[in-house]
């Protein structure tokens, strides 16, 4: 399958969504996801009753994969190959399609209002396309687009697209092509995690990969933020405020969109310091924060997929939490 197919099946034509769940109901759901990051490949696989078969995890060398929306970002392909091999040594692929999470800085998400929109590809494309073309730093002819539907806070549209540069999606479709293995679905790590989060009030997620902070705001279900940014340093050396700095702006967005708080606040990726910068976070947004682990999707599920959320690999229990079995 193409980039260009496996990428724009994700969203297009699901309708209102009312459950982040269903962001991805739409697309295939192979058993296996692969997780292809900065810092490590991961994988995992689900048994045909839902529970979580078996997973694997192997670091990447520094620099191998460096993480852009613009430039190559498989600056080793040998290396990130050979991590997928052993990854794949210990959770076998039994078929060719699989689920590949790229990392957050390749695609970009934006959240467009409209008065309408056709619900045929062919018509809303072109138009989309348009009114990203001064948004993104390359050119749309050379995209691959996805796109769904929600209510904004007023009953208007709003368009949620995810939009990436199609050669690089590329880079890391040839990865898994160069072990006989197929993207079936490619998607972004983040989007793949949002089915943990709480459906009730306001939830900020902030979510730290290598040195990629992506900070989330969902309201009953409607995603209302999206910020993707690459901060100085991984979690083990970062000071709190440069992260406070970086989710300051998107919750006065929210705030002066949505005309509320916000209710609670989930945190990933921030290792053996995240009770500094959950503190912190705390302090200044004067609401619960904890891990996403103790999110209401996290605590549903079962013991094995538990232990992916204390490896940081919440990306592949929200796959599982998509319906991935």
């Amino acid at each position: 399958m193409s980039s260009a197919a496996s990428f724009t099946t994700k969203f297009y034509e699901l309708g209102p969504v009312r459950r982040l769940e269903r962001w991805l109901n739409a697309m295939p759901h192979p058993p296996l996801v692969v997780e292809i990051a900065s810092t490590h490949i991961a994988a995992a696989r689900w048994g045909k009753s839902g529970g979580l078969e078996t997973y694997a995890i192997e670091p990447l060398p520094l620099g191998s994969v460096l993480a852009s929306p613009v430039e190559m970002n498989v600056a080793q392909p040998e290396a990130v190959r050979s991590a997928l091999r052993k990854v794949f040594n210990r959770v076998p692929f039994r078929e060719q399609g699989l689920a590949l999470l790229i990392p957050d800085p390749v695609v970009r998400v934006f959240i467009l209002s409209f008065d309408s929109l056709s619900r045929r590809s062919d018509e809303a494309l072109p138009l989309l396309r348009w009114r990203l073309k001064k948004s993104v730093p390359f050119d749309m002819d050379e995209t691959v687009v996805s796109w769904m539907r929600q209510s904004g806070r007023d009953g208007n549209l709003e368009i949620v697209t995810a939009v990436a540069r199609q050669r690089i999606v590329r880079e890391y479709e040839e990865i898994v092509e160069a072990l006989d293995a197929n993207a079936a679905v490619v998607l972004s790590s983040t989007l793949c995690t949002l089915p943990l989060l709480e459906e009730r009030g306001a939830t900020l997620l902030a979510r730290m990969c290598g040195k990629t902070l992506t900070t989330v705001i969902v309201h009953a279900g409607n995603l209302c933020v999206y910020r993707s940014t690459e901060l100085a340093s991984e979690a083990a050396t970062l000071e709190p405020q440069a992260m406070l700095d970086e989710i300051f702006p998107a919750v006065a967005y929210y705030q002066d969109t949505w005309h509320a708080a916000i209710d609670r606040a989930r945190l990933s990726g921030f290792g053996a310091r995240e009770e500094v910068f959950r503190k912190a976070l705390g302090e200044e947004l004067k609401c619960s924060v904890g891990s996403l682990a103790e999110s209401d999707g996290a605590v549903q599920l079962d013991s094995g997929a538990k232990d992916l959320l204390r490896q940081n690999l919440d990306s592949l229990a929200g796959w599982m939490m998509n319906g991935g079995s």
